[in-house]
């Protein structure tokens, strides 16, 4: 059976190649963003199986009237997937009150705006997936990039207690967690802060420790994630991309040694 979908960020990158994919294979999407004219060539070759909707996700009101329009035009809502967000870099250092902010007002709470609009509709209909797109950055953190980490550590925390609190309704919850892709993440949707010149010598560092591996490509993406809610019972977290799983497993390794190394100190600490 064909589902319907809301994809946040749906003008380019994931969100572009994740709303044509479900087109292409006879899904409907709902698709949002702050610039339509993008998905103009999409509207005119799915016509009414494609609803684009103007949506900040930072405009909560928006959010409500925007997930409330999407259900009563198709009637229900099985695939919500947050993708919009922005990579903010900087050093911790670097960060301003606005930075710090703005990257958690799309990064998180836009994502918890979008989603606690849909839960109810899923709730009552016993059926609904619910997609947080995150990242490795959700699981790791890397140099300059505190303030997106920040928001999806966050998103990572109050997805995994959504995905307990929902079960018993027949809703699902995945972490999409992606490497590297060719989308404009690192560039033109990316914000920056003014660098500090005592840093130079860490972001160069930094730089000539990155992956050598080539960049996924989005299209791959969107047929991964048609997997994933297909699934009977789909993952909580899942990674897309080929350098991603050996990044990940580095990270908690380092973390088990970490612990194993000072585990004496928790039961010292117990008193």
């Amino acid at each position: 059976m064909s589902k319907t979908w809301f994809i946040t960020g749906a003008s380019r990158g994931f969100g572009r190649a994740f709303t044509a994919a479900a087109l292409q294979r006879g899904d409907r999407v709902v698709a949002t963003a702050r610039n339509l004219a993008a998905l103009d060539d999409l509207a005119a070759e799915y016509g009414a199986d494609l609803l684009p909707l103007r949506l900040d996700v930072t405009d909560r009101a928006g959010v409500t009237e925007a997930v409330r329009h999407a259900h009563a035009e198709f009637g229900r809502l099985d695939v919500v997937v947050n993708n919009a967000g922005y990579g903010h870099f900087g050093m911790v250092e670097e960060l301003s009150e606005d930075d710090l902010r703005d990257q958690m007002e799309t990064n998180l709470f836009g994502a918890v705006w979008v989603t606690q609009a849909a839960v109810p509709l899923m709730r009552a209909q016993g059926s609904g997936h619910i997609v947080q797109i995150s990242s490795i950055g959700g699981v790791g953190a890397f140099t300059n990039l505190g303030a997106y980490h920040a928001s999806k550590w966050a998103l990572e925390g109050i997805s995994e207690s959504l995905a307990l609190e929902v079960a018993a309704f027949g809703v699902k919850v995945t972490l999409v967690e992606p490497g590297g892709f060719a989308t404009d993440w690192a560039g033109a949707s990316a914000r920056r802060s003014p660098a500090l010149p005592e840093y130079d010598g860490v972001r160069e560092a930094a730089a000539a420790r990155r992956s050598v591996q080539p960049p996924g490509h989005p299209d791959a993406a969107a047929r991964a994630l048609l997997e994933v809610v297909d699934a009977a019972e789909p993952p909580l977290r899942v990674l897309f991309g080929a350098a991603a799983p050996g990044i990940v497993t580095a990270i908690h390794e380092r973390r088990l040694a970490d612990w194993k190394q000072w585990e004496r100190l928790a039961y010292d600490a117990q008193g």
